[in-house]
């Protein structure tokens, strides 16, 4: 039987940075969260003017920084899309997969994710 979930284009050159925070995640939904975007522009002239999370408790937590999400609307709108959940050991904090010509950390998005850490480690 042939495994149809294997991509016939090979390996792919796509990367995704995850930020691990190590905690006990006692009730590990609280953790979870997800940036909701609004967007103005269309196609690349998109630009980020409002950041929400969606979540529970550390969402809360996260909505109530303002000057965290003021430093997220000022990315772009692939960097703005950063995801929050618990994995084995810790929670992880990640954006969307990139090429490795893409691939990248700048000194703003490495602050956004510290703030975001810190969030959870108060939770």
């Amino acid at each position: 039987m042939q495994d149809y979930s294997i991509s016939h284009w090979g390996a792919q050159d796509k990367f995704q940075a995850h930020f691990i925070v190590k905690i006990n995640a006692d009730y590990p939904a609280k953790y979870v969260a997800k940036t909701i975007l609004k967007t103005e522009g269309h196609f690349g002239a998109k630009q980020v003017s409002s950041v929400s999370w969606d979540g529970d408790a550390l969402a809360k937590s996260l909505n109530s920084d303002d000057s965290l999400n003021e430093m997220i609307a000022k990315q772009s709108v692939r960097d703005a899309t950063i995801f929050v959940e618990p994995s084995e050991g810790g929670v992880r904090i990640y954006s969307k997969w990139r090429t490795e010509n893409d691939f990248q950390i700048t000194k703003e998005m490495y602050a956004i994710y510290n703030t975001i850490a810190a969030h959870v480690r108060k939770i």
